[in-house]
């Protein structure tokens, strides 16, 4: 599995980029996120490897929230890459947040080749992964989701966990259950 890759850019495209690691040409396809940030002739991406009957195919990523991003939505029925790319090119990883959060299937449907069934689908498979997502490269990363997984057994409802967690300032695991718990009794 590769998981990540650096090299010179060779060609770089809205969708794809062919990177040289010691001579050896990968290509790669981007979102249009990625593609914008890319701005150096020397890179480094997070990858996706993703291996199918006729091909071996690597899906990369300047920022590990945007390649977590793409790989939860892959493993949503009836969402493939082409889909999970066209959302990573439309939103960033903090704005797709906000789609979870706020519910927003009018704002998803802006995705070419997303409706409103396939919309509903994707928000309803993917509530509760906007903390995890509002907090990418932040310290409490690891101390939210433990805490996210404390509260849900407690009985506690994920969108209602993932609403309080974003306005917890705690760092650690310990600490961010207490404020959280003291934030859902006044809900």
């Amino acid at each position: 599995m590769i998981v990540g890759i650096e090299g010179v850019v060779e060609l770089k495209e809205p969708t794809l980029v062919h990177l040289n690691v010691n001579g050896l040409i990968y290509e790669i396809f981007i979102s249009l996120q990625t593609y914008g940030a890319i701005t150096s002739e020397r890179i480094k991406l997070f990858t996706s490897h993703i291996i199918r009957e006729d091909a071996q195919l690597l899906y990369g990523f300047f920022e590990i929230g945007e390649k977590r991003l793409f790989e939860r939505l892959i493993k949503i029925s009836g969402v493939g890459p082409k889909v999970a790319m066209a959302i990573c090119s439309t939103f960033s990883a903090s704005q797709f947040a906000q789609i979870i959060a706020s519910n927003d299937i009018a704002g998803l449907k802006r995705v070419p080749g997303i409706g409103p069934k396939s919309a509903g689908r994707i928000l309803v498979e993917l509530s509760g992964f906007d903390a995890e997502l509002m907090q990418q490269g932040s310290v409490g990363t690891a101390a939210s989701g433990e805490a996210s997984l404390a509260l849900e057994s407690l009985g506690f409802k994920k969108e209602q966990i993932s609403k309080v967690l974003r306005e917890c300032e705690s760092t650690d695991t310990a600490s961010l259950v207490k404020e959280a718990l003291k934030k859902l009794q006044k809900i």
